[in-house]
């Protein structure tokens, strides 16, 4: 199982490369991989009661493990997954064959979604872990929404493409609390135990429902139906595998997988039965409805998802046998269908049924693998489709959990299959038919014939519905591993039932003859289907979609146009008052323990403390704005004091390094507003700044007080330095909880400051984002001799100190400062060494290690200028920030590759001469990332706030002196 989905992820890498290398034709080994696993999934098949297990761990701590499980139900969507995806991708090859020579677009990134999306429905339907399952759900979605918006510039193909992620995305959401739920409850996250041991409670009852909502807005059950007929607006393979054969049957198998352990809850039966009743009965209106080929089907395909939800969610051996049948069916015949409709519009241009006439006469082929699927799709004997709906209405006639309202759900079933013949029937005759046209339409006369080999895959299926419906021993025999272990009522005893294409005279036969009786009727009256005012009545559930995401919009708008008017004081302001009222309202309601002061540990603390309380007073009546920055920067430095009282110099040492290079910040900004601040701006609202910043203060202190008062166990404070040196192999508890024990927080936050980096520099750079900063050879005459009234100063010397100190303004030159660099920045960069290869063990780390490195950057710039920062590190500040994340993201996934949990990092013992055994943690190369970032963060920050504006403020000297 394992070795599959490493296929199909190496399948994904390579296949836009052999796109680019064989066109179109890369589709034909692209669909070996499918089918090389379908071969495997074949040769393993599991027996009755056994199962296959896979486990590898991954984020134990999360419940996370790679758990596979493969029995008789995933062998079965397996087949379908690869099975029918290895022809849709051999059908690919002939369907982007354009006949006029024109390439098709954003076919390499197509290719590789089509293989990534087999590859995570064979990982959806073998994860026996719930978390697993729901990555693989998503992913799923994602390549759905990618392949569905393929025709990207086309408005219909996003917007149906964005409402499919929006709908799929919500029950995802929905099912994935769900499953947090119903894991929290009962310990486990793996589907077998849960099925095994199904927890009962209210709250399980809400988890159930939950996961529900995901599953049926996954297969497009009413009211999340109307993402699927929009859909279509993807090209016809993504609609013949996903929205036929693979992803609409997530949901559909999801409820048949929990089935045996859930039917019981007092809300499944009656949303399953319910909703799924009602999506069969008002999808088979709306496909009589259209013109569309592919709408016809796509609401005929919600249709029967609403059918095979009934049948496999009411529970019991029997209904699940039926159920799993006409999903089978339905795989096949709905797939070979669309691939029909994709031919049609290939070779005529057109999918409307008033456009096409005499279309059979002049595609013989087509028109024989087509009628094969109808005949499946409507029932017709001796196709499966007949034996799956007999199956279904005899097992309904004798569930026995469906008792008194058995009549009333089969006769649902029955009026939604003659709703199935009608537009069979359209479909049948508005493709093919002549339409009492004497000669072809001109869109038919006009078509080239099919490649022989773009009709093999839907013959293929055609075919299997015929052979399948003559000889169905041994899938019924396949089908009963699978539905025997879903367990009867107790005392039940099940009526021996097989698939079977004649079972004698008996009341489903009536029924299937009523059917297709009653279809035709219908169908060749005509009467019901100009009846057009009744669709209005029905409603229209796209409206309903467009009206909500209309509302929401509105809302968005109005909502921020009051709490995001443009103004920072005004966005800190709500902010800070969402910090106020939503903690103190939740503590006031919620339970809480007596709090807890501890206000004077130490007379230092004291002072420290005085210090930064006259500093915050101090900032809020300054009106010069360097000013201001430095007294706020008296109080971050105090905090590092208090860090170090407390017994914390890591912390208190990043600290300082974080104030220092904070400050150098704010300077380079301060550097292109005025020196003050109005008086007016001082005074406005000043009252209710300070009721809120006290407020803020107030709120801080009693959370911490009320959370210091709620601790009734051990502190895992006190646990930490022993995990730390036992799991982390590191004395500096600090540095190990960034690096390994919290490795992933850490990965987050480093991922944080390469945005905001981005998003600082890309508002700075109005053209080219990247790059490295200016270096001497780059620039033309120094600035000394643009500055023609600027006259040379004796302190600046002959000597050139640092090399970009050449094409400084002398006026900005300071020997001292040039000389102090050249002693100190040597220094400082063997001390961001120290700090990096020391931090596990003794106060430092990346984090340090890169702050320091940083600042001696900052010193190099300040003493030197844009051109000496270039100088110093000529590197591209991008590159830098991407080869630390991919360091981070590389240490992940080298630890999953290796077998262990993701970030978690190895001791490495190396004997070396002379210097004996050396040690060294793999969390190192994660902290290398780190170090990699925080310098590539400061170098950003510095050629965008620093060099960007020097450059810019030197074009207005220029500027000004000019005209003189």
């Amino acid at each position: 199982m394992l070795a599959i989905l490493a296929a199909h992820a190496v399948a994904t890498v390579l296949a836009p490369l052999l796109v680019y290398r064989w066109g179109r034709g890369a589709f034909y080994p692209l669909a070996l991989v499918p089918l090389g696993s379908l071969v495997w999934v074949l040769t393993n098949w599991p027996g009755q009661g056994e199962s296959h297990t896979v486990t590898v761990p991954w984020v134990p701590e999360l419940s996370m493990d790679i758990a596979l499980r493969f029995d008789p139900l995933a062998a079965l969507m397996s087949v379908l997954v690869l099975g029918i995806g290895a022809l849709v991708l051999l059908y690919c090859a002939d369907y982007f064959r354009h006949h006029d020579g024109r390439p098709e677009r954003r076919l390499p990134s197509f290719a590789a979604e089509m293989v990534a999306f087999s590859g995570a429905m064979f990982g959806l339907v073998t994860s026996d872990n719930m978390l697993v399952l729901y990555v693989f759900w998503e992913t799923t979605t994602v390549l759905s929404f990618l392949l569905v918006g393929h025709y990207a510039e086309r408005a219909t193909s996003r917007r149906a493409a964005t409402q499919a992620l929006l709908v799929t995305t919500f029950g995802g959401l929905a099912m994935l609390v769900g499953i947090i739920m119903l894991g929290n409850m009962s310990g486990t996250y793996l589907l077998s135990e849960l099925i095994a041991e199904p927890p009962s409670s209210l709250a399980a009852s809400v988890a159930v429902v939950l996961i529900l909502v995901g599953a049926l807005s996954k297969s497009a059950i009413v009211p999340m139906h109307f993402w699927l007929p929009g859909a279509m607006a993807a090209p016809t393979p993504v609609s013949a595998y996903l929205h036929a054969a693979a992803m609409v049957k997530a949901g559909v198998y999801l409820i048949a997988r929990m089935t045996p352990g859930f039917s019981d809850a007092p809300e499944w039966r009656p949303t399953v039965i319910g909703l799924g009743l009602l999506t069969m009965l008002l999808a088979g209106w709306r496909a009589m409805r259209e013109y569309d080929l592919k709408l016809i089907l796509a609401f005929g395909t919600v249709s029967q998802l609403g059918f095979i939800t009934v049948m496999v969610g009411t529970g019991g051996s029997q209904m699940m046998l039926a159920g799993l049948a006409l999903l089978c069916a339905h795989a096949m015949f709905k797939a070979t269908l669309f691939m029909v409709v994709g031919i049609i519009d290939h070779t005529t241009g057109t999918r409307d049924i008033r456009r096409l006439a005499w279309l059979g006469d002049r595609s013989k082929p087509l028109l024989f693998i087509a009628a094969g699927a109808t005949a499946s799709m409507a029932a017709l004997p001796p196709f499966f489709g007949f034996i799956a709906k007999e199956a279904d209405f005899e097992t309904v006639l004798h569930s026995p959990y469906l008792g008194a309202a058995a009549p009333f759900v089969l006769a649902g079933l029955v009026a939604g299959s003659v709703l199935t013949t009608v537009y069979s029937l359209r479909f049948m005759f508005g493709a093919f038919g002549r339409k009492g046209l004497p000669q072809p339409s001109t869109r038919v006369a006009e078509m080239h014939r099919p490649e022989p080999t773009f009709l093999i895959p839907p013959a293929i299926l055609s075919a299997a519905g015929l052979i399948f419906g003559l000889w169905p021993t041994e899938l019924d025999r396949v089908l009963q591993l699978y539905s025997d272990t879903v367990p009867d009522p107790a005392g039940y005893v099940a009526k021996d039932y097989h698939l079977a294409l004649w079972h004698g005279f008996n009341l489903p036969l009536l029924l299937s003859a009523v059917v297709l009786a009653g279809g035709a009727a219908m169908y060749f009256s005509r009467r019901t289907l100009r009846r057009r005012p009744l669709r209005a009545s029905l409603g229209n559930a796209d409206k309903i979609y467009d009206a909500v995401v209309r509302g929401a919009d509105l809302l968005s708008v109005r909502a921020t146009s009051v709490i995001q008017r443009g103004s920072i004081p005004a966005t800190q302001s709500v902010i800070l008052s969402t910090l106020v009222v939503l903690p103190l309202v939740v503590l006031w309601v919620g339970a809480r323990d007596r709090p807890r002061f501890e206000i004077l540990n130490s007379a230092p603390q004291v002072v420290v403390g005085l210090l930064m309380l006259a500093a915050a007073l101090a900032t809020t009546v300054m009106r010069n704005r360097l000013a201001a920055v430095l007294l706020v920067g008296v109080t971050g430095y105090g905090c590092g004091a208090i860090f170090a009282f407390h017994g914390a110099p890591d912390l208190a040492l990043t600290q300082f390094l974080v104030e220092t290079l904070t400050l150098v910040v704010f300077v380079l900004v301060l550097r292109v507003l005025p020196a003050e601040t109005g008086g007016e701006d001082i005074r406005r609202f000043r009252w209710p700044r300070a009721a809120l910043a006290l407020a803020v203060g107030a709120t801080v202190s009693t959370i911490a007080a009320f959370a210091m008062a709620a601790r009734s166990g051990r502190s895992v404070a006190e646990l930490l330095p022993d995990a730390a040196y036992e799991r982390g192999h590191g004395y500096n508890t600090v540095n190990v909880l960034l690096v390994d024990i919290r490795a992933w927080d850490t990965m987050g936050e480093v991922a944080v400051l390469l945005v905001a980096a981005t998003g600082v520099a890309s508002m700075v750079f109005r053209d080219r984002r990247f790059g490295a900063a200016p270096r001497v050879a780059d620039a033309g005459q120094p600035d000394i001799g643009r500055v023609a009234h600027v006259k040379h100063s004796p302190a600046a010397g002959d000597i050139t100190w640092l090399r970009g100190s050449e094409l400084r303004d002398p006026r900005n030159r300071s020997l001292v400062l040039e000389v102090a660099t050249r002693l100190i920045f040597p220094v400082m960069m063997v001390l961001s060494l120290y700090f990096f290869f020391a931090g596990h063990n003794t106060p430092g780390g990346g984090f340090a290690g890169g702050l320091m490195a940083g600042l001696a950057l900052v010193l190099r710039y300040l003493a030197g200028g844009r051109y000496e920062l270039g100088e110093t590190l000529p590197l591209d500040a991008g590159k830098i920030l991407g080869t630390g994340l991919a360091l981070g993201a590389g240490t992940a996934v080298g630890s999953v590759l290796l077998g262990a949990p993701a970030l978690s990092s190895a001791l490495i013992e190396v004997e070396v001469p002379v210097l004996g055994t050396v040690k060294f943690v793999t969390a190192l190369f994660f902290d290398l990332g780190v170090y990699l970032i925080v310098v590539g963060l400061v170098l950003d920050v510095l050629r965008s706030l620093g060099a960007r504006i020097d450059e810019e403020l030197t074009e207005q000297r220029r500027t000004v002196v000019a005209p003189r």
